[in-house]
């Protein structure tokens, strides 16, 4: 059977509730005869806050000396910190490729940079998403804020599985695409021309406001995004607080250019990064509040994250920032909160990735991942639960650049470069001529237990643990060339 129909043939029969055995040929296959969810104990509630170039170090939870984030220290406390959680690359579509789909994005042809206000790609719509493996399980399904694969309405997230839609749909750094659809009583400038409407405007860091697949405030507020995104979760949780629900927020911040409202401004003592990261603090903190007052505390698994490394924060004490390969380009802060489920005050530092949240997420709900195509991501339950001896199931992770080349991997406590980071050349003082460039070595190997910070390439000294790291590299990238599937266009 066509893997398209059956997914489309699906949700539209599936609707809201639908039972198992109204489920496609890819959810019943993957059953394989396990125990079925529980349903006498109710399915859990999932909420997914995923920060945009919030680095290793933006936390005092993480290690922090100058920044407050009570609430992420509270989830820390009440639940556990993953010390090696990786995203899939050092760029946010990717990254959130990997987040909807559970896949590299070299796997779904998403790996190739950021998309842009006159990108023509976006994520196809024949994948199968973290939101409507859930919502074939019942759940109310909302995402909230920064979108970033694809704006077209064919790629929007009410085409992917959400049932509603409330944000920007790329990078706040942006411009108004042409065609856009606007909705009746949308919020315009008084001159906003037919000629906008169809061309576009190419304005940076003017950015439209959606509401599912129409804008409703162009330019948007930038300065009450946080506010407004964290009431719209509320709302929602609120009304659909009898039944179980998966909110994925992706915010916008702290993406360059950094807003604030009146409301934070001033208030950190660290500068404009410092007020922006403590109202994003304060919106877990709120939602942690609705959750407890609406009896869904213990009904809920809050996980947060970001997409990639610092850009306007810190990695420390990793090396390297968002776009780069070392650590501190694609190893994320990881909260995980739930209750009575997630023991308080633990921490795992095993390796686990975006990926596995949809795997994770689907366990959990009673749902099985699709069985017709490869899913990358593993089932990380047993890390998050702590189970007694409870392994990485990763025998390699695999890194790349933020053009989507393979750079690198990491098995164990080893991490081995392919694609190494040029070093950072020392400005010249006046007068002098620039001292010549270093080459970068051909292969860099780094033991992460001894040598976080990554500036001891061992790899002269354990040949053989290069090699084997190399095979790894080749099996990999022939699985990706045998095994990829088309990216969504127009």
């Amino acid at each position: 059977m066509d893997a398209r129909v059956t997914r489309r043939s699906f949700l539209k029969a599936a609707g809201v509730g639908a039972a198992a055995l109204a489920a496609p040929r890819w959810l019943r296959a993957a059953a394989g005869g396990e125990k079925p969810f529980d349903e006498a104990q109710g399915r859990p509630n999932f909420i997914v806050i995923f920060a945009d170039d919030q680095g290793y170090g933006d936390m005092a939870c993480y290690g922090s000396k100058t920044l407050k984030t009570p609430n992420w220290d509270r989830m820390a406390a009440e639940g556990m910190k993953l010390t090696d959680f990786y995203v899939t690359a050092p760029v946010c579509t990717p990254s959130r490729s990997s987040l909807m789909t559970g896949c590299y994005p070299r796997r779904i042809g998403l790996h190739q940079h950021v998309l842009f206000p006159n990108s023509k790609k976006g994520l196809n719509p024949d994948e199968i998403t973290i939101a409507e493996v859930l919502k074939a399980r019942g759940y109310a399904t909302a995402c909230v804020g920064k979108w970033h694969l694809g704006f077209q309405q064919k790629f929007l997230p009410t085409r992917q599985g959400f049932d509603t839609y409330y944000g920007i749909p790329f990078s706040n750094d942006m411009a108004l695409p042409a065609e856009m659809s606007y909705a009746k009583d949308a919020k315009l400038p008084a001159d906003f021309p037919d000629e906008t409407r169809q061309k576009g405007e190419n304005k940076r860091n003017v950015v439209p406001l959606m509401r599912d697949e129409e804008v409703i405030e162009y330019p948007a507020d930038q300065a009450t995004l946080t506010e407004r995104y964290t009431e719209e979760v509320i709302r929602f949780i609120t009304a659909n607080k009898d039944k179980p629900f998966f909110v994925y927020l992706p915010h916008t911040m702290c993406h360059y250019p950094l807003h604030v409202s009146e409301k934070f401004k001033g208030t950190s003592g660290a500068g404009l990064f410092g007020d922006v990261i403590a109202g994003m603090d304060w919106s877990t903190g709120e939602i942690l509040k609705a959750l407890q007052r609406l009896g869904l505390d213990e009904k809920t698994l809050v996980i947060y994250t970001s997409d990639n490394g610092a850009a306007a924060g810190s990695s420390a004490p990793l090396r390297g920032k968002k776009g780069s390969v070392w650590e501190g380009g694609m190893r994320e802060p990881c909260l995980v909160r739930w209750p009575g489920k997630v023991p308080a005050g633990s921490v795992c530092s095993e390796v686990a990735t975006i990926m596995d949240l949809l795997p994770t997420l689907a366990g959990l709900a009673g749902a099985k991942v699709p069985a017709d195509r490869v899913i990358d991501g593993k089932d990380i339950w047993p890390l998050l639960s702590a189970r007694p001896g409870a392994k990485s199931p990763y025998e390699a992770f695999f890194y790349h650049t933020s053009q989507g080349q393979l750079a690198g991997v990491r098995s164990g406590k080893w991490k081995l470069l392919v694609q190494v980071p040029a070093a950072r050349r020392a400005k010249p003082k006046k007068g002098e001529k620039p001292a010549p460039q270093p080459k970068p070595p051909a292969a860099a190997l780094y033991d992460l237990q001894a040598d976080l910070t990554e500036s001891q390439n061992v790899a002269d000294e354990h040949p053989d643990v290069v090699q084997r790291l190399q095979e790894l590299l080749a099996k990999f990238d022939a699985d990706i060339k045998a095994n990829s599937r088309p990216v969504g266009t127009p």
